[in-house]
């Protein structure tokens, strides 16, 4: 016989005061303008480049001694930055940038926090150990040799569809980076640091000795081996000369960048699109007084820029829209309504205002479809997701008869449908940009060799959107919804779990599709599904919680383990719950006494980071990682994930638990 989850006074009395201390905290977190953001932190590279960008961009930024404190509050006690908290190692990529930053600062090369990070870089391979992109940052510096980077030439702008190699096969930060990238490298531009500050120490055996060969990932008879080859073929072809038609080549990648800059004066709504985009057009001539220029300086000082580490961050991308939808969700989950509470109505107002109704780069691979959805950020206009548009359409799915025009919201559901439903890839599942990104071929170019260069589908994104079809009464009868379905069923692990690409990492996958599969009509008792939440159940800790190591996507034997965090434990109730609240009834209460013991007020702490941006894999989606020092071998990267970029939301610790206890205490009655 089922038990099930126990309406004991006291205990569900400890669980409403939670719930009661986590909405008052919502309500003062809450924006004027009705949204809710949470700093987005990833690691001390966004200060260290941003630092150098402004050497090379001739700027002096009146809080960059505040970004200085915020990188050494940073550096670990054997000298390294690190991808992630408590990452089991330092980063080279990281270290490496940190170390020219302060330099470029005027940092003596004999300061302690120099000293130290030095000698931990040359104990793990030197400058010979470091990606592609930080030796581009050293070549903008004047410390590494642009003729030993790999050949970005700005032609490829003119390559058409068809072309393997053309910049919309490319995941769409990825192309946004490329095109101001391959100015910088036709250009070979560079500022170079002044004598004294010079990274001389990093070269003990001298310039002139040092290997300044491209890491080799593969043999020579590999793909990866032929891209090698017809780098240096590139090279020789072109050497210093112009090739035809260049200055046409270069004015059309200027006018392809400055299209797409973004109201508030960013690119992409995210760092690496943003800072090369400015070093490239200032090294075309343009001027830090070009009213493009400025734009994209300036936002340098609005919301990008906060408090912490008892200095300063910029952050790497925000994320309003996601922060928002969510929280209004986990407000639904907690019984609050729009119609009875005015500021969930302001914060439904303020999405809708966010809806994207431009056209944008995704147009390139689905003509015709008239745009609507919404971007993660504040003022992206030209790159709407999949991922946040499905997350608003549950929301708004649900609460559209809560509000006083449900047909303005109507209408702004039925066109996102739309735009989801043609954003299906071929092979059933969703991606997050575009449809049908999925060219490994582009993984295995030497400048690829940092982040997912394509943007194929995910198991999460997918169950995403099958959850607000559902929400809008598409079940497994809807064709869109039955290739979903089988696209999500072809992605189980053996174990019962799914691989997590957008969130650390099975946790989140597993919960993302139970979720979405029980909503679109799954019996609950389903092989598939039973397999699934049994693993989850079965990763819960001693303590009741859940966690699991950003290090999980490297190193199989940490998948669903680790220190529990109060998000990731969000996760795994909200999925059991989905499944059979009195199935998992003991598992379900351990889970929510965890939460309500470890709230601190009226949230919670959670140093973790949970949140993923890449997993460093390079294909964009899950890697069949079964042998963990094979992998390490064959990316060059460990559980340290330094061909990775690993994210903490801080409003994950928040509303994930908050919805969590909203729907426990629902199940409870």
């Amino acid at each position: 016989m089922a038990v099930s989850i126990t309406n004991c006074k006291p205990y569900s009395d400890r669980v409403d005061a939670a719930l009661a201390a986590a909405l008052a905290w919502a309500d003062a977190d809450q924006h004027a303008d009705g949204y809710w953001v949470g700093v987005l932190e990833s690691n001390a590279c966004m200060e260290a480049e941003w630092l150098l960008a402004f050497h090379v961009l001739g700027h002096e930024y009146p809080w960059a001694e505040e970004l200085v404190t915020g990188i050494l509050r940073r550096q670990r006690p054997d000298g390294a930055w690190e991808t992630y908290h408590a990452a089991p190692a330092g980063d080279i990529n990281a270290t490496v940038e940190c170390y020219a930053a302060l330099r470029a600062r005027g940092w003596s090369a004999d300061a302690e926090p120099l000293q130290q990070a030095r000698a931990w870089i040359v104990a793990h391979g030197g400058l010979s150990a470091t990606r592609v992109f930080t030796r581009i940052w050293l070549a903008l510096i004047g410390e590494w040799p642009w003729s030993r980077t790999p050949s970005l030439l700005p032609e490829i702008i003119h390559l058409p569809l068809w072309a393997p190699f053309n910049i919309y096969r490319f995941a769409s930060w990825a192309r946004a980076t490329l095109v101001p990238l391959t100015l910088l490298s036709a250009r070979a531009h560079a500022r170079p640091l002044p004598d004294g500050c010079r990274l001389d120490e990093l070269f003990p055996e001298g310039r002139e000795r040092f290997d300044y060969a491209t890491g080799r990932r593969g043999g020579w008879y590999s793909r990866r081996g032929w891209f090698r080859a017809a780098d240096r073929c590139v090279k020789r072809l072109v050497g210093g000369r112009r090739l035809p038609g260049r200055a046409r080549t270069v004015q059309c990648c200027i006018d392809w960048i400055v299209a797409r800059q973004d109201a508030d004066g960013t690119w992409g709504g995210i760092q690496p699109p943003w800072i090369y985009s400015l070093m490239a057009l200032h090294a075309e001539g343009r001027t830090r007084d070009d009213p493009v220029i400025a734009r994209g300086l300036a936002a340098l000082d609005t919301h990008w820029s906060v408090r912490r580490h008892g200095g300063r961050i910029i952050q790497a991308s925000q994320s309003p829209v996601w922060d928002t939808a969510l929280m209004l969700i986990a407000q639904l989950d907690c019984g609050r309504t729009p119609a009875a509470r005015p500021a969930l109505q302001r914060a439904v107002e303020w999405l809708l205002a966010h809806e994207v109704r431009t056209a944008g780069d995704w147009q390139v691979r689905s003509p015709g479809v008239e745009p609507g959805g919404w971007a993660f950020e504040h003022a992206n206009a030209h790159y709407p997701d999949v991922d946040d548009t499905a997350v608003v359409v549950l929301l708004l799915a649900r609460l559209r008869h809560d509000m006083p025009d449900p047909g303005r919201i109507d209408g702004a559901i039925d066109r996102a449908v739309r735009w989801l439903t043609a954003m299906q890839s071929r092979n059933g599942g969703w991606a997050a940009f575009d449809r049908d990104n999925d060219s490994q071929l582009l993984a295995d170019m030497p400048f690829c060799d940092f982040g997912e260069a394509v943007d194929p589908p995910s198991a999460d994104v997918t169950a995403h959107v099958l959850e607000a079809f559902a929400a809008l009464g598409r079940d497994g009868s809807d064709p869109a919804v039955q290739r979903g379905i089988a696209f999500i069923r072809g992605e189980q692990e053996p174990a019962g779990s799914w691989f997590g690409r957008w969130g650390v990492n099975h946790l989140y996958g597993t919960v993302a599709v139970l979720t979405a599969l029980r909503a679109v009509g799954e019996p609950r008792d389903a092989p598939t599904i039973i397999r699934a939440a049994d693993w989850l159940a079965g990763q819960q800790n001693d303590d009741g919680g859940w966690g699991e190591s950003c290090a999980s996507y490297m190193d199989p034997a940490q998948i669903g383990r680790g220190v529990s965090t109060p998000s990731q434990t969000g996760w795994a109730l909200m999925g059991l719950i989905a499944v059979d609240a009195d199935r998992y009834a003991p598992a379900i209460r351990r889970g929510t006494e965890f939460l309500v013991a470890g709230q601190d007020g009226g949230t919670w702490p959670e140093p973790q980071y949970t949140g993923t941006g890449f997993p460093g894999y390079g294909i964009g989606a899950r890697a069949a990682i079964t042998d963990a020092a094979a992998w390490a071998a064959r990316l060059q990267q460990g559980g340290e994930l330094q061909r990775g970029f690993m994210i903490n939301y801080n409003l994950y610790r928040h509303y994930f638990p908050l919805a969590a206890l909203g729907r426990a205490r629902r199940a409870m009655r």
